[in-house]
């Protein structure tokens, strides 16, 4: 506990907690509005917009590899502003990373088709899609850092899981979007509705920035900073070498779940079992306003039991829900496809997203936690969030009879990750708190 936050009156700790949920909600929501949608279109849309006419399957997951680029630039930001966030404040960085993720995001919808000037195209998509991904890189880390920085030990899992709130808020709402977009079918999307919802996200960005502008600095990373000195990247890894694995296997694990329950299901349903745009959004839809609701109780829980608990038994609840989930989707009928997207996005992968914000902060100290985080989480988010769901949607299509087996294979690998991951906490070595 610092001394600003000893000295706070009730009132005065009621204010600056309120302006820190809503920046880290507000600005959270808005940066993953941006990293859904273009997750989405990739699955719907950018196959046939970006790329060549031809073999469907192909054009997607051609349209795939750029949503796979972006996660591989996720840890050179999560390096850069991680450093940023651990030598010149938590706020700042935060600032600079909504804003070039929120620029890049309006960029993509301005951008000439492939009929219009061939392969600038998808070349163009893909420069963006890494300046995307590397804002993104730092932003989820960093607004869990800072809400995990700004709470009583107590209520470290609670307010740790605020960026899980806004996570799946920005889920909502970009599954709204391209849900209202699609009622008259795919086609307004694929010739030139797609690009509304990316230019729209210029009025988010600036509701947003202003909200991050008015967030207070971490007590906690001011007294660190006026009493230790600022460590580098090789310091963090000589010394913090234990909490960047745990952070990384984690990472992989849970991404994984999480990108093949929401993105791998609406490319397969579109793809395999004929399932309009439509359906997929709703599904999402329904999912993100479950998981608005399990969140703030996923991070309660945190504060009886522990993060690590927590995250432990979404990894192993995902995992026995693998074969089931696949099986719903299979069945290509649309109740099914709501209740297995609702059960894996809705409330699986949010039971690990909202223990994340607490268990990954506590592998770290307050000095090197932000370079922490942010390099060892988004170094597993690329190697999965990238490659499982890419990955995930090759075997399928190489299977003679489009089998879905090996995706509920590495469902099951990454809940047990999660589970071995976990298994080896650091947080008592830097948290007086168990959350």
């Amino acid at each position: 506990m610092t001394a600003q936050l000893q000295a706070e009156t009730p009132l005065e700790e009621k204010s600056r907690l309120r302006r820190v949920a809503t920046a880290t909600i507000v600005g959270t929501t808005v940066e993953w509005y941006d990293f859904y949608l273009y997750a989405t279109m990739a699955s719907i849309v950018f196959g046939q917009v970006f790329f060549p006419a031809g073999n469907s399957q192909t054009a997607t997951l051609q349209a795939f590899a750029t949503f796979a680029i972006g996660f591989i630039a996720r840890p050179i930001g999560g390096i850069i502003f991680g450093q940023m966030g651990d030598r010149l404040g938590r706020k700042k960085t935060l600032v600079v990373t909504f804003s070039l993720m929120g620029a890049t995001t309006a960029a993509i919808g301005f951008l000439p088709t492939y009929q219009q000037i061939g392969y600038w195209a998808p070349a163009m998509l893909v420069v963006l899609r890494i300046l995307q991904g590397m804002g993104a890189g730092a932003e989820y880390a960093g607004a869990a850092v800072v809400s995990y920085e700004h709470a009583r030990p107590g209520k470290r899992g609670s307010q740790g899981a605020w960026p899980a709130l806004g996570l799946n808020l920005g889920l909502v709402l970009s599954s709204l979007t391209i849900f209202l977009l699609s009622l008259n079918g795919d086609e307004f999307l694929i010739n030139g509705g797609w690009r509304i919802p990316f230019i729209a996200s210029i009025v988010l960005v600036m509701i947003g920035l202003w909200v991050r502008r008015t967030m207070p600095e971490s007590p906690e990373y001011e007294k660190a900073a006026a009493e230790r000195p600022k460590q580098t990247l090789r310091t963090v890894f000589r010394d913090h070498w234990r909490g960047l694995l745990v952070v990384l296997i984690v990472a992989i694990g849970y991404n994984a779940i999480s990108y093949i329950f929401k993105t791998f299901s609406v490319a397969y349903l579109r793809e395999f079992q004929g399932i309009s745009a439509n359906v997929n959004s709703l599904a999402i839809l329904i999912a993100g306003i479950v998981a608005v609701i399990t969140v703030p109780i996923f991070g309660r829980l945190c504060d009886k039991l522990s993060s690590k608990t927590v995250i432990i038994g979404g990894g192993v609840l995902a995992a026995v829900f693998a074969f089931p989930f696949l099986a719903l989707l299979q069945t290509g009928e649309s109740w099914a496809v709501y209740v297995a997207i609702g059960i894996g996005t809705g409330v699986l992968a949010p039971m690990m997203f909202s223990a994340q914000g607490a268990f990954l902060s506590r592998q770290f100290a307050t000095e090197a936690r932000s370079t922490g985080v942010g390099t060892s989480r988004e170094i597993g988010t690329a190697i999965a969030g990238g490659l499982a769901p890419l990955g995930a949607l090759s075997m399928v299509v190489a299977s003679p009879t489009n089998s879905t087996t090996g995706v509920g294979v590495v469902l099951v690998v990454a809940g047990l990750l999660v589970f071995a991951g976990a298994a080896f906490d650091q947080g008592r070595r830097f948290s007086s708190s168990r959350n």
